[in-house]
């Protein structure tokens, strides 16, 4: 039989990956609106006399608040500052989906050099 053969290591793997790229995609887009019930800017730039920080999704703090975010064009993350080098707070950063894609990068090459693909 000259057909493809196809490793039985191969399947579960790639079911793997399958259903933790399908969480990963599935979790950033369950953001809520943390500003609920704010009035949105009728112009910017907006001055503010007290800080009320939020974290917007692109890892920006807003000191002004959600009115701040807004202006911006940014969601709000969390309420309260951003920690320093997180990227804001999605539930998975970009470093661990990198790293995600150099696993498999990884595991795709030694399948290749020994013959399980």
């Amino acid at each position: 039989m000259n057909g493809i053969s196809i490793s039985p290591c191969i399947v579960p793997i790639t079911v793997f990956f399958f259903f933790f790229f399908l969480f990963v995609f599935q979790s950033a887009g369950e953001l809520q609106n943390l500003c609920v019930g704010v009035a949105w800017p009728t112009s910017c730039p907006v001055k503010c006399f007290r800080a009320d920080p939020v974290c917007g999704v692109n890892g920006v703090t807003y000191w002004c608040g959600c009115v701040e975010a807004a202006c911006d064009g940014a969601k709000v993350a969390k309420v309260g500052f951003c920690e320093v080098g997180n990227g804001g707070s999605a539930p998975f950063s970009a470093q661990a989906l990198l790293l995600v894609h150099i696993l498999w990068l990884i595991v795709l090459g030694f399948s290749v050099i020994f013959g399980l693909l």
